[in-house]
């Protein structure tokens, strides 16, 4: 019951914080002060003053982590800053590989590392403004995640409102979702008697209970956040373990486990701590991250295209076990890659019912020496792809034969071809091969191919399972009507489709034969195919010794061309496109002339205002330019917008020229561009 005769906002917000500082102490600190009774009835009173007093509700309430109905569907967040993926180590030799190259970078000996458990759980960002809760996303692709704020509220250890001072107006909180080991077991036997099927392991726990459209099912999962970092917040200190120390000053759960280790060996030393402790542990672990701990080493070292390069994890060795194989299968993977899959024998790895395992390729499968009736010892690589590690020979049956690759497309029927240069043997169907069809359809329709605005992957998986297209000439076909059928499409996104499938047939050469999705054909290679021949004809109708003497073009990329030109299902699905109207001008090679800038290398770096970076790009290529991504003795010209970054900064140690974008203009202007 509410007390009577007080002001009832200032008993609510009394209420709030004695709650808040609870909540503190019992799922951060694992520190409670009072008994669960206690605490529900601080609860029931707020509860039932909030009811008494609906306008003085706050959405950083505690009574408001479960709150509204059933979602419909996730919608999307985009990150203020992308959440990267880690570059793993699986043997210690990596590792020291990693630690000598940030040595060598930053003059430094030894570096200090803050480690910390690798937990197995969920990835997620949370986003604060003026130190309330606004927004909660997953990793998704790295740059844009889904939404998954009301489900991340019902999490207890994130604080709906930041304790303390100091903490700046925005910032995204970075961390891994979890669920205990002990609360796992017993979800899985409420699950078990509830008639439903457990989860494989803690991880499947924590990602599904977080992708529930209903919070309130989330809330019943008692998941737990511990924060390892934060984006978009500014310089907060000189250190990553002072940043920690203030997430944690603010309300954040920090794992317990985090510690400063020197060098190498003081990684080594936390490993094997660690190792010994893992089956203690209260939480599943599947290695160890270590992080440069200086902010100014790492913004030295920088990023590569999908991780930092100051970070690493080290994987902790899988677990084993011992199976049968019942046989081994063909499988064609999106890009038209044929991997032999080991159908196995059920068996428990890791927590995992595994029954089917990859053997990567032929000469995998040949080394290891794989057959049908195989007593073979099964692991779960980095614990999560299961792959056979040894054959149990003595146990071999008899009769047992060495596998063989297809010589046809076990989906399609086309060819299957190894190029020279490659271990894995590929479908030559790429246009046509339904296996491959949902990823030629999407690499069709991006950016740098057709551009198809509003063509991504959940329309693309839809017009594929309704059977509405099977090859890319088919996408012009399709009519407002039965794109305004597929979920979450409506009149005006068909419109627009419609719009951009129409401006889509006329384009370019180069983006056509780039859109084609030909192995080893990216943009320079689509691009120079065009300048050497003039015409998709010729190119088609070239042989392997022609395509080799184009510029940039060797003989396995050549083979590469002639062998998807050779498929005859690809010349079909060429000659859709082409009688859909998909058209382009034809440039003649001898009336091309001179390009000024032939032989000159250029790299960009930082923002441009009068122009994107691919703008300037394909400006600078037409004139026959290279623009590479990284900065060596051989780049002749750096162009450096606003923001430029490290690459500024070694141009100028190379002594390499930098243009700024007036610099560029002129240039570009100067040569009719």
């Amino acid at each position: 019951m509410a007390q009577t005769g007080t002001d009832p906002q200032a008993r609510i917000e009394a209420l709030r914080r004695e709650i808040r500082e609870h909540d503190h102490r019992y799922y951060v600190l694992d520190a409670p002060v009072i008994a669960d009774a206690e605490y529900d009835a601080l609860m029931a009173e707020l509860q039932a003053l909030e009811a008494e007093h609906p306008e003085l509700i706050t959405p950083d309430s505690p009574s408001q982590r479960v709150a509204g109905r059933p979602a419909e569907g996730f919608g999307e967040v985009t990150h203020a800053e992308p959440m990267l993926s880690l570059d793993n180590a699986f043997e210690e030799a990596d590792l020291a590989e990693f630690d000598r190259r940030v040595r060598q970078a930053l003059g430094l000996d030894p570096v200090v590392y803050v480690a910390e458990p690798k937990l197995d759980g969920l990835s997620v960002s949370i986003r604060y403004e003026d130190g309330r809760l606004v927004r909660a996303g997953t990793r998704g692709d790295g740059r844009v995640g889904e939404a998954i704020t009301e489900n991340v509220r019902t999490i207890r250890s994130v604080p709906l409102r930041l304790r303390g001072e100091g903490w700046p107006p925005v910032m995204e909180v970075r961390g891994e979702v979890v669920i205990r080991r002990a609360d796992f077991e017993r979800l899985n036997e409420q699950r078990l008697a509830d008639g439903e099927r457990p989860f494989a392991n803690p991880r499947n726990a924590a990602a599904g209970s977080l992708r529930q459209l209903d919070p309130r099912i989330t809330a019943r999962r008692r998941l737990t956040f511990f924060t390892f970092g934060v984006a978009a917040a500014g310089r907060l200190a000189a250190s990553h373990h002072e940043v920690l120390d203030k997430l944690a000053g603010w309300g954040f759960r920090v794992n317990e486990r985090v510690e400063r280790v020197r060098g190498l060996d003081g990684c080594r030393e936390y490993y094997q701590r660690l190792l010994a402790d893992r089956d203690e542990l209260s939480f599943e672990i599947d290695g160890v991250v270590y992080k440069v701990d200086d902010l100014d080493a790492r913004e030295e070292l920088g990023f590569t295209a999908r991780a930092p390069r100051w970070a690493i994890a080290w994987k902790l060795p899988a677990q084993e076990a011992t199976t049968v194989v019942r046989r081994i299968l063909p499988s064609v993977g999106r890009t038209g890659a044929i991997t032999p899959v080991a159908e196995l024998e059920p068996v428990g790895v890791g927590g995992v019912t595994v029954s089917r395992a990859t053997l990567h390729n032929l000469d995998e499968v040949r080394r290891k020496d794989v057959r049908k009736g195989d007593t073979v010892m099964v692991r779960r690589a980095g614990d999560v792809i299961p792959e056979i590690t040894a054959v149990v020979t003595e146990k071999r049956p008899e009769g047992a034969e060495p596998w063989a690759m297809p010589a046809e497309c076990p989906v399609c029927g086309s060819e299957v071809l190894r190029l020279d240069d490659e271990a894995v043997h590929r479908c030559m169907g790429g246009l046509y091969c339904p296996a491959q069809r949902e990823g030629a359809l999407l690499h069709f329709a991006s950016r740098k191919a057709l551009d198809i605005d509003g063509l991504g992957e959940k329309v693309v998986s839809q017009l594929v399972e309704r059977g509405m297209v099977r090859s890319p000439a088919d996408l012009f076909t399709l009519e407002h009507c039965q794109l305004a059928g597929l979920e979450r499409m409506g009149d005006k996104s068909a419109d627009n489709l419609v719009a951009a499938l129409d401006k889509a047939r006329r384009t370019t050469l180069p983006r056509f034969l780039y859109a084609l999705g030909i192995q080893h054909v990216g943009e320079v290679t689509a691009r120079r195919l065009a300048e050497h021949f003039g015409s998709l004809e010729a190119i088609m109708n070239a042989d392997e010794s022609a395509l080799a003497e184009t510029p940039d073009v060797g003989p396995v990329v050549a083979q590469a061309i002639a062998h998807f030109f050779a498929e005859p299902h690809n010349r079909e699905v060429v000659q859709a496109l082409r009688a859909a109207g998909v058209t382009w001008e034809e440039v003649d090679p001898a009336e091309r002339g001179e390009q000024p800038l032939a032989g000159r290398t250029f790299v960009l770096t930082g923002t441009l205002s009068g122009m994107t970076r691919d703008e300037a790009k394909a400006a600078l290529e037409a004139l026959g330019a290279r623009v590479s991504g990284s900065v060596s003795k051989k780049t002749d010209y750096l162009v450096a917008g606003e923001k430029a970054g490290s690459k500024l900064a070694k141009a100028e140690s190379l002594g390499v020229e930098v243009l700024d974008e007036q610099a560029l203009q002129a240039l570009l202007q100067e040569h009719g561009r």
